[in-house]
């Protein structure tokens, strides 16, 4: 059986860095035998369809292939509509009254053990808040991503240390829910 799944890349097309070009990214994916391959924003956003089923094998396999055509490691996960929207459905925020900009899921490759993030102390930031999700952490940043203290921290490399973290903004969120719903 065929499903819908998301490709998350990490870190490209940033500052000018890691340029994949999402004509050549759909390319690639088409070539590793995925069908119904889109792209969404220049961000790192693919929606393919796979019979494939495990998503740490596809995501290693877009990794590999990816640094193979480009010649630079990027990194990947994959995620089901099930997944995607059970997340979106479990978002502790009241993302329907909030801007887009203003509310942000990191993906993560793993469940961090909630220990991890013991030392931040959430009053120091308020009024921006996180919550732990499965395999995602969901930040609540009213001025935005990049004016986000309490988001710098959470994306240090002690805070993500073992996982590959990705993070989308709310309309991106909704996007991918709807783009792979099959």
């Amino acid at each position: 059986m065929t499903k819908t799944y998301a490709a998350l890349l990490r870190g490209i097309n940033v500052g000018g860095h890691a340029k994949v070009p999402m004509a050549e990214l759909r390319t690639l994916l088409t070539g590793l035998g995925y069908g119904e391959v889109r792209t969404h924003l220049q961000s790192g956003n693919a929606v393919f369809a796979s019979p494939q089923g495990d998503e740490r094998t596809l995501a290693a396999e877009i990794s590999k292939a990816i640094e193979r055509h480009f010649g630079f490691p990027v990194d990947c996960l994959v995620r089901d509509h099930a997944y995607l929207n059970a997340v979106a459905e479990a978002c502790p925020f009241p993302a329907a009254d909030l801007e887009p900009k203003q509310l942000h899921i990191t993906y993560l490759s793993a469940q961090p053990e909630p220990g991890r993030y013991a030392e931040i102390e959430q009053k120091d930031f308020l009024p921006e808040e996180f919550r732990l999700g499965d395999r995602c952490l969901y930040l609540y940043a009213p001025d935005g991503l990049g004016r986000s203290k309490l988001g710098e921290i959470l994306s240090r490399p002690r805070m993500t240390k073992g996982m590959i973290a990705t993070t989308r903004n709310w309309n991106t969120v909704t996007k991918l829910v709807e783009l792979t719903c099959d």
